[in-house]
């Protein structure tokens, strides 16, 4: 059937009405060219572990490949602009640091109830077939946001949005409808010759401007990588146990960004806004379960939390934590244990005294 301006308007009012701070529309195949860089990304190992993106690289290089009777792309984004800035722990070593879209609620299951709800409603005034999709699904969605006019992909790669800085959480749906596209945001051109995100890398992770080797980032290090975290990257590390908001807490856009446009399901729960070290490193899987039910960090599993925790006890300075991490030395885990030697050492433990102990 046909579609005209009207559709949009009420798709964006119902769209905001659900919690969306943005939208914007594109055609199915506006961003395919991003699908030739990711082939070229992948070529060059920069995905790291990810074999899960490898795997689905066929389908994720076009929404067309995907589903080829897909026609427009409706581009949304979620606000979860913090209150604070993200930097703010980054001088206390005895606290963690978490990143700031992981404080809250788990924004796959907000943002896919929300798509579905908004998916009915286009039905309803538009029988049609659709599909939704956040980021667990192969679809490109930050080229297709940009398509769609709703940000830019600035140079730490992650979109920026005029009203929203670089905190939104990304969703598309896939619908059979034409419906008429936005004027897409051009890549990056509103970053002009800022390079502050590039250089706040802890790990300098990025290749140049728009081009990042995940293997050395610190999100991928502390999320996506299983196993014992390279030596070269401990140090930089400093106390981020889960993700790293360097690179877009110093984007100069965020001053545009209102922290009461955020969906407050994704407003920080006291206990993961600034948790202490040695509590975490105690918990067992039962009571990380427990922590952290309803979080994105839920899926990281244990082993990999303590993991991140015993790197940042070690480079805490603070001897107080030894017992913390002491008590992990003999974790059933090797990767467990090899860190907590690892922070032992550090912070001026000998070979011979681990021994004893």
């Amino acid at each position: 059937m046909a579609t005209n301006e009207s559709l949009k308007e009420a798709i964006s009012a119902k769209a905001a009405e659900l919690g969306f701070a943005a939208c914007g529309f594109a055609r199915a195949d506006a961003a395919d060219a991003a699908g030739l860089e990711l082939k070229r990304w992948i070529e060059a190992g920069h995905h790291g572990t990810m074999g899960w993106m490898e795997e689905r690289a066929h389908h994720r290089v076009s929404p067309l490949a995907l589903w080829p009777d897909a026609r427009s792309a409706i581009a949304l984004g979620m606000s979860y602009a913090p209150a604070t800035d993200p930097l703010t722990l980054a001088g206390r070593p005895d606290l963690g640091r978490i990143s700031a879209y992981a404080q809250g609620g788990d924004y796959h299951k907000t943002v896919k109830k929300a798509l579905k709800a908004l998916a009915r409603f286009i039905v309803e005034q538009a029988p049609s077939e659709l599909k939704v999709f956040v980021d667990t699904a192969p679809v490109m969605e930050k080229p297709l946001a940009q398509a769609a006019g709703i940000g830019w992909q600035g140079k730490h790669t992650n979109i920026v949005s005029r009203e929203h800085g670089s905190w939104l959480f990304l969703g598309v749906i896939l619908t059979g409808l034409e419906l008429e596209p936005d004027a897409p945001a051009g890549h990056g051109q509103h970053c002009g010759s800022c390079t502050r995100c590039l250089d706040a890398c802890p790990t300098q992770a990025f290749i140049g401007p728009h081009r990042i080797d995940a293997r050395r980032c610190i999100s991928y290090l502390t999320i996506e990588h299983d196993g014992p975290i390279p030596e070269e990257f401990r140090a930089a590390m400093g106390n981020r146990i889960y993700g790293c908001d360097d690179c877009l807490a110093v984007c100069p856009w965020n001053r545009f960004a209102d922290a009461a446009a955020a969906n407050r399901a994704f407003l920080p729960r006291a206990e993961l806004a600034a948790p202490h070290l040695a509590d975490l490193l105690a918990l067992d899987d039962a009571s990380f379960r427990q922590l952290f039910a309803g979080s994105p960090i839920k899926r990281i599993g244990r082993s990999r939390m303590i993991r991140n925790c015993l790197i940042a006890a070690g480079n805490s300075g603070d001897r107080t934590l030894v017992p913390s991490i002491e008590r992990n030395r003999h974790d059933p885990d090797p990767v467990i244990a090899e860190a907590a030697e690892w922070a032992l050492r550090q912070l001026g433990y000998s070979s011979a005294e681990m021994q004893v102990a």
